[in-house]
């Protein structure tokens, strides 16, 4: 059956082109995104993770900029801000710089939202953080989704920042200390908020088997959203890189990981691999993969379907659960 597509909203680069590098250039980005969208991605957010202020200044604008050419019209769908509003502290901030991170800063947050020329559709921020719910509701003001992450969030921070306009919770269960409370900690709060949509990394690395069910079972699919969490080096070949300021290997098995501390470094999936590593999993119907991987994001940051490009190359095989591109067809 062909179906409309897939949104990732979570893409932190691709082949070796890291969106949040200074050395990112225009060309090179724009070439990056020609070949995350030839993977069979229909669009995406590309996302920009906490970094220093003269990286922002540089990258948001180029982003911007490639934004309005016409290829990329419906494909790209805007800037996911990954911070740098985020928990400093080993462990929740995962492989991003720790120097880098910020306190809730509202005359920070203009600052990037005017270089990126206002095309922010979701900012990632911890709940925890003093003044945070302060720039959820200034950010749902300008039709700008927040999602919390990267954090040590308690139940009643959740739910703060709900009240304050929070839609969603990034990457469910990874972006948290190793070890946890056993009963108070980020995870079960974020299951038990009904108001948090989950978005999850299905690439067979980041969660096991049992916790992708447990999400998809207390949230419910019409609130779980699949996200690739694509790293600079998705798609290399295995080997030890050095990316986002962290020395990391990727192994055989796609896993990519920090050595030194054991944590991952995102992911080396495309969006496809992980709608069809969840297909595999056969926990849910065709019609709610569809939702997890194309209505729910697009309803995360309030778009809708004619937003995004038409797409005639995509299908998904209900035989063998698997999403497919007809190569002979261009969309």
């Amino acid at each position: 059956m062909k179906v409309k597509g897939l949104i990732d909203l979570q893409v932190n680069g691709f082949m070796g082109v890291d969106f949040s590098s200074d050395d990112l250039t225009s060309e090179n980005f724009a070439q990056a995104c020609r070949n995350i969208i030839a993977t069979g991605v229909t669009a995406f957010l590309p996302t920009v993770i906490t970094s220093h202020t003269d990286i922002y200044r540089q990258n948001l604008q180029i982003i911007a900029q490639v934004m309005h050419q016409p290829e990329f019209k419906g494909r790209l769908l805007g800037i996911h801000l990954e911070g740098p509003f985020i928990s400093a502290q080993d462990g929740p901030r995962g492989a991003h710089q720790a120097q880098w991170t910020k306190m809730p800063d509202l005359a920070y947050l203009e600052q990037l939202m005017e270089w990126a020329d206002g095309k922010v559709k979701l900012l990632t921020i911890a709940a925890e953080l003093e003044g945070a719910h302060l720039l959820a509701q200034w950010a749902a003001q300008k039709q700008v989704a927040i999602s919390l992450g990267h954090q040590l969030a308690t139940e009643q921070d959740l739910d703060r920042l709900a009240q304050a306009g929070a839609k969603a919770l990034t990457h469910l269960g990874n972006g948290v200390s190793a070890e946890l409370p056993r009963h108070e900690n980020p995870i079960w709060a974020g299951l038990a908020n009904d108001n948090l949509t989950a978005m999850m990394i299905t690439d067979g690395h980041h969660l096991p088997v049992s916790l992708i069910k447990s999400i998809i079972r207390v949230k419910g699919p019409h609130k779980c959203i699949v996200v690739s969490d694509s790293s600079p080096l998705a798609g290399m070949e295995p080997g030890k890189y050095e990316t986002l300021g962290n020395k990391v290997l990727l192994e055989e098995s796609g896993r990519l990981f920090i050595p030194d501390t054991g944590y991952l470094a995102g992911s080396s999936a495309t969006m496809m691999q992980c709608m069809n590593y969840l297909a595999s999993l056969k926990l849910v119907s065709t019609h709610e993969l569809l939702m997890m991987g194309f209505e729910n994001p697009l309803n995360l940051i309030a778009l809708d379907a004619a937003s995004v490009a038409q797409e005639q190359r995509l299908h998904f095989d209900e035989n063998q659960a698997r999403f497919y591109m007809k190569k002979d067809i261009t969309s």
